[in-house]
């Protein structure tokens, strides 16, 4: 009976770090990160205002491990002007985009005043790539929809795209970058340097705003 009993011990320790360390679904993913931030920014908004560089490192921090950077900078730039970029080229592009996100998303969620957001229901998930709802309710009751769009890299889920109210992210950086390349000459180098500042512009820009459509 003692040798029965600890057979099943030994099965179930062997079997037990399968589920501990199961995917997360993208729904989770997007929940999950979307807790903490919420959390992070509830604990910290004061200091965050007057110091939104710590802000946008925490951001980093919480949403860094789950957005495509590789996958997004490429889609941004495309192939006609990601296959002529050098590794180097590319990886500076990389971290000059992540850090222009932070503060595109961040100048936003510092403007959060306990509004609702709401994670919608889980939807059945592609075998690669899927969407997830959320909705943000504003202190007059409007409600904004976003939809972020999520592709599985290595059996874990990763942020591409995000849409927000109608507004397509990932083209409306698609459609400056390219716009930027034609100011600036298609000087590559020039265009990766001054992206900040094109993203910067982009979002206070009628034209940005009536971005949409899907990618």
């Amino acid at each position: 009976m003692i040798s029965v009993l600890r057979r099943g011990l030994l099965v179930m320790l062997a079997v037990l770090p399968l589920f501990a360390v199961a995917a997360p679904s993208a729904h989770q993913i997007v929940q999950q990160t979307t807790d903490e931030l919420l959390s992070d920014l509830k604990a910290n908004k004061d200091t965050y205002r007057s110091n939104p560089s710590a802000f946008y490192d925490a951001l980093n921090r919480i949403l860094g491990p789950v957005v495509d950077a590789d996958g997004i900078s490429r889609s941004i730039m495309t192939v006609k002007y990601s296959r002529k970029a050098s590794p180097e080229q590319m990886k500076r592009f990389q971290e000059n985009f992540k850090r222009s996100l932070m503060q595109f998303y961040g100048n936003a969620l510092l403007e959060y005043d306990n509004q609702d957001i709401r994670v919608l229901p889980a939807k059945q998930e592609g075998a690669d790539r899927t969407s997830v709802g959320m909705e943000v309710r504003d202190s007059k009751g409007t409600v904004y929809p976003v939809s972020y769009t999520l592709v599985k890299i290595d059996d874990q889920w990763m942020l591409r795209n995000v849409i927000i109210n109608g507004i397509n992210i990932g083209k409306l950086f698609r459609d400056q970058f390219a716009d930027a390349m034609q100011r600036n000459g298609n000087d590559l180098d020039k265009t990766i340097d001054g992206w900040a500042d094109v993203v910067a512009k982009a979002k206070n820009t009628e034209e940005g705003q009536k971005a949409a459509g899907h990618e």
